[in-house]
């Protein structure tokens, strides 16, 4: 029974998924991401929950890889797709390319068998479409900008640039996770001031994505360095 409750929180993404989509359909904003927020909360959690139920040993026939993977994709890809394209974050004639570009970038990313490495990093950029869309809503920058991150985003999918997976353990899991649990704070409190975000609150939720960016690039070329000097 434990198992499959573990199985079923991890399920309760799509659920989270349909009403965010609802909620944008109504330019309910600030409600969709609420739901987008909960279901990260969600992704972060059921792994540990699973691994302590021992969801394979129980269920064996059941693949709750495909299960995250599924709901994955439609939370961290289609319904932030979605709301690029109804927010109007892009220029409009340019909406269609820039949605296509987030689609399938990670249909590849998501269907490499080394998407998810051995040694628990993520290989490519691991589609955080929806955080990069709740900056891009809450900045406001021009369209034009937000379509540029945008495109820039989808090429980085297909770049072999190893990038931490947190909930996995590895390199500075500990920072990581302090700082992800900050972050996390911050992230409710934008969502709570949503649509007039505070710009320090904003500046400082904005130390944990570089932190993360930076610290996923400088292990890549400290993984590299030493691929060199093995040869």
């Amino acid at each position: 029974m434990s198992a499959w409750l573990a199985h079923l929180y991890t399920a309760s993404g799509a659920v989270l998924a349909f009403l965010a989509a609802a909620d944008i359909f109504e330019h309910d904003y600030r409600t969709a991401f609420f739901w987008l927020y909960l279901q990260i909360v969600v992704d972060a959690t059921d792994g540990v929950l699973a691994r302590r139920v021992r969801v394979r040993e129980r269920l064996p026939w059941f693949n709750g890889a495909k299960l995250d993977d599924i709901v994955d994709y439609l939370c961290y890809v289609f319904v932030p797709a979605l709301f690029v394209w109804r927010a109007l974050l892009v220029p409009d004639r340019w909406a269609i390319l820039i949605v296509a570009a987030m689609l399938l970038s990670s249909a590849y990313g998501f269907n490499r068998d080394d998407a998810k490495t051995d040694d628990h990093f993520f290989l490519g950029f691991p589609s955080y479409w929806n955080i990069a869309v709740f900056y891009l809503f809450v900045a406001r920058w021009p369209p034009e900008v937000n379509a540029a991150i945008l495109l820039a985003l989808a090429v980085l999918v297909f770049v072999p640039i190893r990038y931490l997976y947190p909930s996995r353990g590895g390199a500075f899991q500990r920072t990581t996770v302090v700082l992800g649990v900050i972050w996390g704070a911050l992230m409710l409190v934008m969502l709570w001031q949503l649509p007039a975000v505070s710009r320090p609150v904003f500046f400082v939720s904005l130390v944990f994505p570089l932190y993360y960016m930076a610290v996923s690039l400088w292990l890549e070329v400290q993984r590299r360095s030493g691929m060199v000097a093995a040869r």
